[in-house]
């Protein structure tokens, strides 16, 4: 026992043990997610994530320990965010048929989900370091962090609001949508990627591809104009 401790603690303070531990989480995840038939409350983030804190938690590892350590699998977004551009590409004929609609809607929606919920917590009176983090919240995670960052807000809450924001949008957004009767794939999917990042173009590929098509183009252009005004519209407030 004392020999497995000594080697956890020392795997601690390298890169291996949080990426070893986030990929089993996650994988977790996902057999719980198709085992109880692909809920669209417990994406395979979230179960994963449900799995991982208790692991942290007996574990001989801090959060910090964690949080640098799983850095590796952050940057990793990145190009898995760029790799969207394939179905946009085999999409584009629609997208160029609705570029009116599409301009339109990311210049109004964009801002209503950041503008809407900061106006919200300002008014319930939350301080600025929590209205800072809650800004981004609608952007995909890499995008999200690195803003968090650069205004000065809290990390770890900013990536706990992006998940559940991810959540609730591909969770509610089909439902809002079965209930008006929406018979527009192409509107769906957008939706879900302006308001729900990543979590939801996930669920948005299960509709079809070209829902997750047009959800991918959203999340990043919704992410593209967000970190282009949240910064400057913040100077000016300051």
């Amino acid at each position: 026992m004392e020999l497995l401790a000594g080697l956890i603690e020392h795997l601690a303070k390298t890169p291996l043990l949080p990426v070893a531990i986030t990929l089993l989480a996650f994988q977790g995840g996902v057999w719980l997610y198709q085992r109880l038939k692909r809920p669209p409350w417990l994406p395979p983030i979230v179960a994963g994530s449900l799995l991982l804190v208790p692991v942290i938690y007996l574990l001989p590892i801090n959060y910090q320990q964690y949080y640098q350590g799983a850095r590796w699998i952050s940057f990793l977004l990145g190009p898995a965010t760029v790799a969207l551009a394939i179905p946009l590409f085999l999409q584009f004929h629609h997208i160029r048929a609705a570029l009116i609609p599409i301009t339109v809607t990311l210049l109004v929606g964009a801002p209503l989900a950041a503008g809407l919920s900061l106006a919200i917590a300002w008014s319930l009176g939350a301080d600025t370091t929590v209205l800072l983090s809650l800004a981004p919240k609608s952007v995909t995670a890499p995008i999200a962090v690195s803003l968090t960052e650069q205004l000065g807000g809290l990390v770890g809450l900013a990536v706990g609001i992006v998940a559940l924001t991810g959540v609730l949008g591909s969770l509610l957004t089909p439902l809002f949508w079965r209930w008006i009767k929406g018979d527009d794939d192409r509107v769906l999917g957008f939706v879900m990627g302006l308001n729900g990042h990543g979590i939801a173009t996930a669920q948005a590929f299960e509709i079809s591809a070209k829902a997750g098509a047009f959800s991918s183009l959203a999340m990043g252009l919704t992410g593209a104009l967000t970190a282009l005004l949240l910064p400057l519209c913040f100077s000016l407030i300051s």
